[in-house]
Order: C-alpha cells, then sequence, then structure tokens
C-alpha cells in the first residue's frame, strides 16, 4: 500500500500547485499594477512547473499511464487534493495576497522537510522548488508589511483577508493515515509537525505589518481526501474545458 500513499502524496502537492497556479493566471492583464501583473504571473509559471514534476512522478508511482497532463486535465473535482485554501476564490488583491502568503509559508516549510525525503526524487523536486519559492515567500511577506502597515484603507482590507481565509489554514497541520505512514518511513513530513514554525512566521509578519492573528479556532477540511466547495469546479470547467470538448487533442 506504499506506492499507493505515495501516489496520493505527489498528488495533493501536485494539485495543490497546479490549482494555485490556475488561480493566479487569472489575474494576468488584470494586476493593480504593472509590475505586480508580472509578478503574479511569474509566481503561477513557478508553481505550473512546480506541479509538472510532482505530477509527472505521480503518475510513473501510479503505474497506469496517465501522465502530468492526464492527471491535470482528465480528473473530476472530487479526484483533485489539494487544500481548500489554494482553490478560494481571487477576490480582491488583498484576498490573493493573504491566500498567497499563508500558503507560502507552509509550502517553504514542506518543501525544506521535504529535501531531506529519504526518496532522491521527491528531495530533488523539493530542492529544485524551494529554489523559486523562497522568491514567493519574501514578495508575499513584503507585500503583506508595505498593505498591512501603509493607508488605513489598505490595512482594513488585508486584515479582512487575513479574517475570512484564516478558517482554511488548519488543514495544511491536519495529518491522514497517508502522511503518517510516509513520515514514518522518511518519506514526507508529519504536518503537524510544521504548525508551530508557520504561526511563528505569520506572526512576526503580522507584528511588523501591525495586523492581527485571529483568535478563531474552528477549521475548514477535506481537501486533501476530495471534498471541495463549488469553487473548484468552475475552476476547472475553464482550466479543462480544451482537454474535455477535443480529447487528446495536441499542437
Amino acid at each position: 500500500m506504499l506506492l499507493d500513499d505515495k501516489f496520493i502524496y505527489l498528488l495533493r502537492m501536485g494539485d495543490n500547485a497546479l490549482v494555485l497556479s490556475q488561480r493566479l493566471s487569472e489575474w494576468c492583464g488584470k494586476g493593480p499594477a504593472f509590475e505586480e501583473d508580472m509578478a503574479l504571473t511569474n509566481t503561477a509559471l513557478d508553481l505550473i512547473g512546480q506541479a509538472r514534476m510532482w505530477l509527472s512522478y505521480a503518475g510513473e508511482v501510479e503505474g497506469r499511464g496517465r501522465d502530468e497532463d492526464a492527471l491535470a486535465f482528465c480528473r473530476d473535482a472530487h479526484d483533485f487534493t489539494n487544500l481548500l485554501l489554494v482553490e478560494q476564490p481571487n477576490g480582491d488583491y488583498a484576498d490573493t495576497l493573504v491566500r498567497q502568503f499563508f500558503f507560502d509559508v507552509w509550502h517553504h516549510l514542506t518543501l525544506d522537510a521535504l529535501t531531506r525525503s529519504a526518496d532522491d526524487r521527491i528531495a530533488d523536486i523539493a530542492s529544485k522548488a524551494i529554489k523559486e519559492v523562497a522568491y514567493h515567500l519574501r514578495r508575499s511577506s513584503d507585500l503583506v508589511v508595505r498593505l498591512g502597515d501603509g493607508t488605513a484603507e489598505s490595512r482594513r482590507r488585508v486584515q479582512d483577508a487575513i479574517d475570512e481565509l484564516w478558517m482554511f489554514t488548519g488543514e495544511m497541520f491536519k495529518a491522514d493515515e497517508t502522511e503518517e505512514l510516509l513520515a514514518a518511513q522518511g518519506l514526507a513530513c508529519d504536518p503537524a509537525s510544521l504548525k508551530d514554525a508557520w504561526l511563528a512566521m505569520v506572526g512576526e509578519v503580522f507584528d511588523e505589518a501591525t495586523l492581527t492573528v485571529p483568535a478563531g479556532e474552528w477549521m475548514q477540511k477535506g481537501g486533501k481526501q476530495g471534498r471541495h466547495g463549488e469553487h473548484l469546479g468552475l475552476l476547472l470547467a475553464e482550466m479543462q474545458f480544451l482537454q474535455r470538448a477535443y480529447p487528446n487533442a495536441s499542437w
């Protein structure tokens, strides 16, 4: 069963990057400033490249002949295993920024742990991806500080986004049997072990940005097990349209 669990874990890593990349690509040509438009697009490109690496390896482990394209474009919403956080709508720029910041902190901590995976391929992918994600984290952290400690309007919008998205952060640290098994084998990290470091990093940025960590403890969950809201279905309808309309089409 270890191979099945490894496939699931690789799928989760790939789906997180894929879905967030699609969300960020929706900003292309609509960014609040030219520099930010380019930055969001480049981050999306980084994530799509990471998704390809994870999903390609997942297809090899599964052994059913599905490559990264088949896994990306030929699965239904209930087959996706991404965190609920990354599928949340873009909203205004503050919503997009806070979603990115929460994910970047978790992503960087996770990839850092995976660079020490007993699986050489996982460690190699993580080592490549973390170089890009380090930039993502620096950028989102800096923008949270700039807007949080900026005007009254920018601070209000960022704080509202934090309060709205906080309930999607707990899922990042909720381990299930797959993650527990792979962590015991040294292949993956126990997500629960990342929580304290994540809270410390988020708290440090919020302190500098004069923002407040929400007090709410109730958290949404289920994305990793394929239970999603309507947002993912709408996202996939657009992302998968061409392949669904013209199966096996190629350029």
